[in-house]
């Protein structure tokens, strides 16, 4: 872009924000190619925005970034700025700007749930905290460690761990009862009153009541066996046992038992920061977890972290639950505080206090953090490194013009001709963008062609503007998938975009005394007769090799998925009585021919419109498959 035209596009922009209203909202600043780059929010629209474009404004390198790029800037009015800072969240989580600091979705946190709608409530996994009247523990550090959780409950205090489908169509008592570790609620053999004790103790343990869990539950074992229920005392004994084993592991961290507690430190450099939260239940430390924001450098200094650590709590309070207390590695100026904690109590009920550590124990807890962040840092940094090198390499080995930071790789699949689908996977700095992913069906053709096929999706990808386009793309295939592709690019009209090809080929090896066969991955370049071959220890052979087997994984997936409904579909196509809807919601509870040809009358009747009768029909049907 030119002087003059960069010169005209600010002068366009300021006149733009003139007619900016001087109210709460979130604007919204978008590339050439219409995309979100950037979300924010303000107390005075007008005011915020002009300050991007004057000379005593925002002048951080990044921000600089950011005006360069600005194309057009949107706006939406909100009543109060606690409003907009709701918005922006929402936003930041739909557009995923490249400007902003943003969570990745794939770190979804495991909770534990207890649903208190049902008369007979059990403890499950969730991801989200959801305002739906239930009761979440957590966030914990795995899955595992909520599965585990969970076990431990229904087995000491006797919690059903049964799906509602499965609670309702019993008629007799399962195995869980016949082992002792449930009441079997589902047949009545417990009154709601008894059960409920059963979830309170629960609960209890997992709000750090555990002492008082164990006297209550001695004294109810002193009771059992004075009445000469021994069977009961037993069982009473094993479950003390039990929680006293668990109060043994889990080490007591913090005085403050009655309180949930987060803890949030970060380390980083211009390569990047890693924020780290620390999550403390009654006293002891449930789990903590790295958030790596790859463009925050923290040598922008405190206005920098005024701005984007409210943002970090806005987007990670939006699915995880909001702590009493909220302990900073640096403290936030009091405005800003109390926006903070309006914001989280209009989510989700609860303004927690934002501090930083006082006294020795919030101290040794914010080292705990910091240590774990240095750590996550640490690794972070080596694993970026290792793939910058990776892309390097392969920029020169290649002979790209630029330096390969989008890289999408295609794979066609069929069967017999028929099911023609395509998978595109993309990586952005050596790594997975599942966002970016695509599955299409393709339709301008019948048959096997595998140019049709890719010209075909080719031009429906190229087309979607709002994607930058690749600096490299990799087919699956030989020089023969290269010249198609090749050829298709010319006729879309993008000969420019790189292109390779990423082949194995059979090459003869040495094993011991012995000569064998193996492969060997090999690249195919336009206009080059022989392939360029990297080591298999480098990253980027991980990374062309990664991103070639992804695109293959996710074209055989949603081609055997196609296939699967379609042969769903043939195969209930013969009983009477089943129409088209009632089959879509047969493939919609099982999933597949099997989950249906394995499913017994009752768990069919659940279905709507499935009868006994059509559930047996379906069953007698299904059973030789």
């Amino acid at each position: 872009m030119s002087k003059e035209n960069n010169e005209d596009r600010l002068d366009r922009l300021k006149d733009l924000i003139k007619g900016f209203p001087t109210t709460p909202g979130v604007y919204l600043m978008k590339n050439a190619l219409e995309k979100v780059i950037y979300v924010g929010k303000a107390k005075d629209l007008r005011s915020r925005v002009r300050n991007y474009f004057t000379k005593s404004g925002d002048q951080r390198l990044r921000v600089k970034y950011l005006v360069r790029q600005i194309e057009t800037i949107e706006y939406m009015l909100t009543p109060t700025e606690v409003e907009a800072f709701l918005l922006e969240a929402s936003l930041i989580k739909k557009f995923r700007p490249r400007y902003n600091i943003r969570l990745k979705d794939d770190k979804s946190y495991p909770y534990i749930k207890c649903d208190m709608s049902h008369d007979f409530p059990r403890f499950y996994l969730a991801r989200r905290v959801q305002a739906d009247g239930g009761i979440y523990f957590g966030p914990y550090s795995s899955s595992g460690a909520v599965r585990g959780t969970i076990q431990f409950l229904n087995r000491t205090f006797k919690v059903r761990d049964c799906r509602d489908s499965f609670f309702k169509s019993r008629k007799r008592p399962c195995i869980t009862y016949q082992m002792g570790q449930c009441t079997a609620p589902c047949v009545d053999l417990v009154s709601k009153e008894e059960y409920k004790t059963q979830v309170d103790l629960s609960l209890k343990f997992l709000k750090g009541k555990r002492k008082k869990i164990v006297s209550e539950l001695t004294k109810e074992m002193k009771e059992a066996a004075g009445e000469e229920r021994f069977e009961l005392a037993a069982r009473l004994r094993d479950s003390i046992r039990s929680v006293e084993v668990i109060l043994e592991k889990q080490a007591v961290v913090s005085q403050k038992t009655d309180i949930d507690m987060d803890v949030v430190a970060f380390v980083g450099d211009q390569r990047g920061t890693v924020v780290e939260t620390l999550h403390v239940r009654a006293g002891r430390v449930i789990g903590t977890r790295p958030h790596f924001l790859p463009h925050l450098d923290l040598s922008e200094g405190k206005e920098e972290f005024l701005e984007w650590m409210p943002s970090f709590l806005n987007q990670f309070y939006l699915d995880n639950k909001v702590p009493d207390e909220i302990v900073l590695q640096e403290a936030l100026t009091g405005d800003m505080v109390k926006l903070v904690q309006a914001v989280l109590k209009e989510r989700q009920g609860v303004a927690p206090s934002l501090s930083i550590p006082v006294g020795e124990e919030g101290k040794k807890l914010l080292d705990m953090a910091l240590q774990n962040a240095k750590s996550h840092f640490d690794d972070q940094v080596a694993k970026r490194d290792l793939l910058l090198e990776g892309l390097e390499l392969i920029q020169k080995k290649l002979h790209l013009p630029e330096f390969p930071r989008r890289i999408e790789c295609y794979d066609i699949s069929h069967f017999q001709g028929k099911e023609n689908v395509a998978s595109q996977v993309v990586f952005e700095d050596g790594l997975p963008k599942k966002d970016d992913y695509r599955k299409y069906k393709l339709k301008s053709f019948e048959g096997a062609n595998d140019f049709l096929a890719m010209k075909e999706v080719l031009t429906r990808r190229l087309k979607h503007t709002e994607y930058e386009d690749p600096q490299l793309i990799v087919v699956d295939g030989g020089k023969g998938q290269l010249s198609l592709a090749l050829e298709a690019l010319k006729e879309i009209g993008r000969p420019e975009i790189p292109l390779v090809g990423l082949a194995k080929a059979r090459v003869k090896g040495q094993f011991s005394d012995q000569e064998v066969m193996a492969t060997e991955e090999r690249v195919f370049i336009p206009g080059r007769q022989n392939p360029v071959v990297f080591s298999k220890s480098s990253s980027a052979f991980q990374i062309l090799t990664g991103l070639r087997d992804e695109a293959h994984r996710f074209a055989i997936t949603f081609h055997r998925k196609l296939r699967d409904k379609s042969s769903l579909a043939s195969v209930l196509d013969e009983i009477n009585g089943l129409g088209d809807v009632k089959k879509k919601a047969l493939l919609k509870k099982f999933g597949s021919v099997e989950g249906i040809s394995t499913a017994n009358v009752e768990e069919l009747c659940e279905v709507k419109g499935i009868n006994p009768v059509l559930a047996e029909r379906i069953r007698i049907h299904l059973s030789d498959l």
